[in-house]
């Protein structure tokens, strides 16, 4: 359960929204080192053209992301934009996995204030069908999918321990001697915001302020925004664990968007041994994954003005954009 330490932050009132178009809305997604995971942005990248979203893919990647990847990421289309690590306080928390400690650079991403709204999309997540719809979701909230505490990971929390899980409520009863039920809890993986200043900020400053906990930046965003959150549906982001904790939850044949984080469910490194990945529906989601991925048709195709007569290419601007923001090289771990 993410501490209870920080009041999510409020939008100063006179806070002013530019007008929305197309060009102020962007999903958005986070790399890091040089291992394989850039697969897995370029697999969303053609997962977004084949549901033919209007926004673009904005690639937050840091210093360590090597030029060769870029280049990919660039060819498929995608805006990269290079940010600097963000690290917690240190301490000794052992985090769930060793690399979550690099994802704190994502709250970075509030700086892109170009855009007006984002959906954030982690590097495993597969978009199977349009969500763009999420864009016209009221302004003035944190969207996201809850999560789950049913695994053993979560063993550290009370949640765990009592039995209790926001998936199922009514199937154990947080116990009443133990006084109000924890805030929904989020997972991290996939969300809607509004890019700020102001909360950019604030985020920097009150993550040196918070003790690090076991699901790193993910537990400290459900402290952040716990008082704005609202719950998206199960399948704007069916963690693949779902399928076998809350089979009841899943409606299959409505998947939007399927986050492939379960041990051993990276389609880039799928061999079907690790535990729960010989399912019939993993192998389907699986080869879905790669149907898009080797589809040289979703490829991305350099868009052409015509003015006056003349083509007029935009590759140049989306260049300047994937330029904006360069910083200082600093080495930062692999988050593959």
């Amino acid at each position: 359960m993410a501490p209870e330490l920080v009041p999510a932050a409020v939008k100063p009132a006179s806070f002013s929204k530019p007008v929305q178009t197309m060009l102020n809305r962007a999903y958005v997604t986070f790399l890091a080192g040089n291992g394989d995971y850039v697969k897995g942005v370029v697999g969303l990248a053609k997962g977004l053209r084949k549901v033919k979203t209007a926004y673009p893919l904005v690639v937050a990647v840091l210093p360590d992301v090597p030029q060769e990847h870029r280049r990919i990421l660039e060819s498929q289309g995608c805006i990269v934009r290079e940010i600097e690590p963000v690290y917690p306080p240190e301490n000794q928390t052992q985090f769930a996995m060793a690399y979550y400690v690099i994802n704190y650079s994502k709250l970075r991403i509030w700086e892109f204030v170009e855009y007006s709204k984002m959906i954030y999309l982690d590097g495993d997540i597969q978009v199977f069908d349009n969500i763009d719809h999420l864009f016209d979701l009221p302004d003035g909230h944190f969207y996201a999918v809850m999560d789950c505490f049913c695994e053993k990971t979560w063993s550290h929390t009370p949640q765990y321990k009592v039995g209790y899980c926001q998936q199922c409520p009514d199937r154990v009863k947080w116990p009443a001697e133990m006084g109000q039920p924890p805030s929904l809890y989020f997972n991290a993986g996939m969300f809607v915001f509004e890019p700020s200043f102001y909360t950019y900020n604030d985020l920097l400053k009150t993550v040196k302020i918070t003790t690090p906990t076991t699901f790193a930046e993910q537990d400290f965003l459900n402290m952040y925004f716990r008082n704005i959150y609202k719950p998206l549906p199960l399948i704007y982001n069916l963690v693949l664990a779902m399928l076998w904790r809350h089979p009841e939850n899943v409606e299959f044949d409505k998947i939007k968007v399927v986050h492939y984080c379960a041990a051993g469910s990276k389609p880039w490194r799928y061999t079907g041994k690790e535990e729960n990945m010989q399912r019939e529906d993993i192998k389907m989601l699986v080869k879905k994954w790669w149907d898009i991925y080797n589809d040289e048709s979703l490829d991305y195709k350099k868009p052409v003005e015509v003015a006056d007569g003349e083509e007029v290419k935009m590759q140049p601007f989306l260049a300047a954009l994937s330029e904006a923001g360069a910083v200082q090289y600093v080495t930062a771990p692999s988050a593959a």
